[in-house]
């Protein structure tokens, strides 16, 4: 090939020669037709350079966790980067991709950079171009509400396997650092970013958000299976008072005490008889200081009653003695105290009257309606005859409540034409607020008075009862989560502090978690002035549920929980007992399907017992997540909270 300046000299002869004008001519047009080919390879390489640095900084950003962008996430992008990026197809070497951050992991940054071959413009002199890209991708939140409806029954408290973390102290870890990396994403924005919980078990702690939104929404009484006690009425003959009292008095005095002696001259007797000669006579009893009176009344073995008044007067004398002191006779004096007691005694004869009074003879284990709710309700001490032997027992409601009225029916479903089926679900009516019919109202629920029937005697019984009165029972099982709260704005510290409280016990009710998770997030629903709050910012709100369940439904028939003691309340099945758990199911399946068609994203965390099929169904797409341990548990919190948050690529 010429050389460069040959060319040159070329151009600059303006001797007539055909041949260099030919061949000037011919390098210009290569270096068009050139130039504009390989200006199109570079076009493209850059593109795919570009397109591979984004795949691996949003890779690598997605991957960050509470450990920050470490080696993990690092190779996550160098991946996604490698995988978008191919060296044979673009024809280009030496290429390289350095992904790092500034932030701990907010922000993933990224070089990179490829040696693409000249095809056409080596004619020119031009033998490759470098060519790079730079990017980098960030999480950003914007105006979220996130409703928590977390299982907290009793399995929850048990130890993973190769662990000494139970399954509640693991999912308050996760929560935590949930919150961690949302704050973390809103950092110097104005993004608003509220959090609702449900914790669930048999039934739902949401009694005072209920009372504060209106107090009529809770019913006055209530139909519950209890018991009553029964009395005997017994003729006795009983005391109602006391006759006139018979007066009568006595006297006595205290023993008596004497002081230190003194003496009484300095006169020295030979002999006792010349000393007792010479000794004055002992002065009279005399009162010394104010008397004092007391009372008190009794009954004595005749079964009167007797009050008594006791007044002791302190007296003293003084007296006077011989006393012989080393062969010597003194007179000596000091002197004597005594209590002069007087008593008067008012004794009555008791006044009997033929009565007849009510004995305790056993309890009735039946349904009951005429208990004090319209008390209980307020969240103030009520007072019920469930007691021992029918004693009072006073009780103060906890908050958990008893669901609206129901069918009992075995295909409960959703649909956006006919809402809810059958007709007269007014349990699974996620936005109709009471009305004056207590059919459309929660009840609260009230352990203390909740008993089942038995056969048997004496209280403990042999079996379940299915008669509607029987003389023995037992206590229902009960059991309470914390308490349900509304969407609101958190700092750390208060997250933090409601996670550390959650606490684990009771049976597994998927839908009644899900379904006050769902009351709760509505914007259409019961609480829908604090749902559609608008945030500050103006802009729009996503809405997520995420539900956490350690396991499949565990109905309790015996139990006090949402829909009452089902053996003898029968509002979820026919008999008691049958398709219990396939029913609520049913029901959970039907309330995920409402929610989803209200736009809110419902995420599901199978926890240590996978993903059954109600539960994948109640997930939105790609939604669902299993964890089998609490590392895993937190990886999936941290799944969600990525995609709570707005990976996006900074331009």
């Amino acid at each position: 090939m010429p050389h460069r300046q040959t060319w040159q000299s070329l151009i600059r002869d303006v001797a007539g020669s055909v041949l260099p004008i030919v061949a000037g001519s011919v390098l210009v047009i290569v270096g068009l037709i050139g130039g504009g080919f390989d200006a199109s390879r570079m076009y493209r390489t850059h593109n795919a350079l570009q397109a591979a640095c984004d795949a691996g900084v949003l890779a690598g950003r997605r991957a960050v966790t509470t450990n920050g962008f470490d080696a993990s996430a690092q190779a996550q992008a160098a991946s996604y980067f490698n995988t978008n990026f191919d060296e044979a197809r673009e024809g280009s070497h030496n290429t390289s991709f350095v992904p790092t951050t500034k932030d701990n992991g907010n922000s993933v940054d990224g070089s990179a950079s490829t040696d693409l071959p000249m095809m056409m413009m080596q004619v020119l002199g031009f033998r490759k171009v470098n060519i790079k890209a730079t990017c980098s991708a960030t999480m950003g939140v914007g105006n979220s509400d996130v409703t928590m409806v977390l299982d907290t029954t009793g399995s929850m408290d048990s130890t993973l396997p190769g662990s000494s973390t139970t399954r509640i102290q693991a999912l308050r870890a996760a929560m935590k650092n949930f919150y961690s990396t949302v704050a973390t994403a809103t950092a110097g924005s104005n993004a608003r970013v509220r959090y609702a919980f449900v914790p669930y078990s048999t039934t739902v702690n949401v009694g005072h958000l209920l009372y504060d939104a209106d107090p009529s929404w809770l019913v006055d009484t209530y139909a519950i299976q209890s018991r009553k006690p029964v009395y005997n009425t017994v003729t006795q003959q009983v005391r109602v008072g006391w006759d006139n009292p018979v007066d009568s008095t006595s006297q006595s005095y205290s023993q008596e005490t004497t002081s230190a002696f003194s003496y009484y001259s300095n006169t020295v007797y030979r002999n006792g008889s010349t000393c007792a000669a010479a000794r004055p006579a002992d002065g009279a009893w005399q009162d010394n200081g104010s008397p004092t009176t007391s009372s008190s009344t009794t009954t004595n073995g005749a079964g009167q009653q007797v009050a008594t008044t006791v007044t002791q007067q302190p007296q003293v004398k003084q007296t006077y003695s011989c006393y012989k002191y080393r062969g010597s006779y003194y007179v000596i004096t000091y002197q004597t105290f005594r209590t002069f007691n007087t008593y008067a005694y008012a004794t009555s004869d008791p006044v009997y009257q033929t009565q007849q009074v009510q004995q305790f003879d056993h309890f009735d284990y039946m349904q009951r309606s005429d208990l004090d709710y319209a008390t209980y309700k307020t969240f103030q001490p009520a007072t019920s005859d469930t007691g021992n032997n029918g004693a009072a027992l006073t009780s103060t409601w906890d908050g958990c409540i008893g669901e609206r009225q129901t069918v009992a029916s075995g295909s409960v479903s959703w649909s956006s034409l006919t809402g809810m089926s059958p007709s007269g679900l007014n349990d699974l009516d996620i936005d109709t607020a009471p009305d004056s019919d207590d059919a459309t109202k929660w009840a609260p629920l009230w352990p203390d008075v909740a008993y089942y029937r038995t056969t048997g005697s004496g209280g403990g019984g042999s079996s379940l009862s299915s008669a509607l009165v029987t003389q023995s029972g037992r206590k229902a099982g009960y059991s309470c989560p914390n308490r349900s709260q509304l969407l609101q704005s958190m700092n750390q510290t208060d997250f933090n502090a409601y996670a550390d409280a959650l606490t684990a016990s009771g049976n597994t009710y998927h839908d009644i978690g899900m379904l006050w998770g769902a009351r709760l997030s509505s914007p259409q629903g019961i609480f829908a002035s604090n749902v559609t709050a608008a945030p500050a910012n103006g802009g729009k709100v996503s809405r997520h549920i995420i539900f956490m369940t350690d396991g499949e439904p565990n109905a309790n028939y015996t139990m006090l929980q949402a829909y009452g003691i089902e053996w003898h309340d029968r509002r979820i099945t026919d008999d008691g007992s049958t398709d219990d758990d396939a029913r609520h199911e049913m029901r959970f399946r039907a309330i995920c399907d409402a929610i989803k068609a209200k736009g809110i994203r419902i995420w599901v965390i199978g926890f240590t017992s996978g993903l059954t099929s109600d539960l994948s169904y109640c997930a939105s797409p790609n939604s669902a997540y299993t964890a089998n341990d609490a590392a895993q548990l937190d990886t999936a919190f941290q799944e969600i909270a990525k995609q709570v948050g707005e990976l996006r690529v900074q331009l």
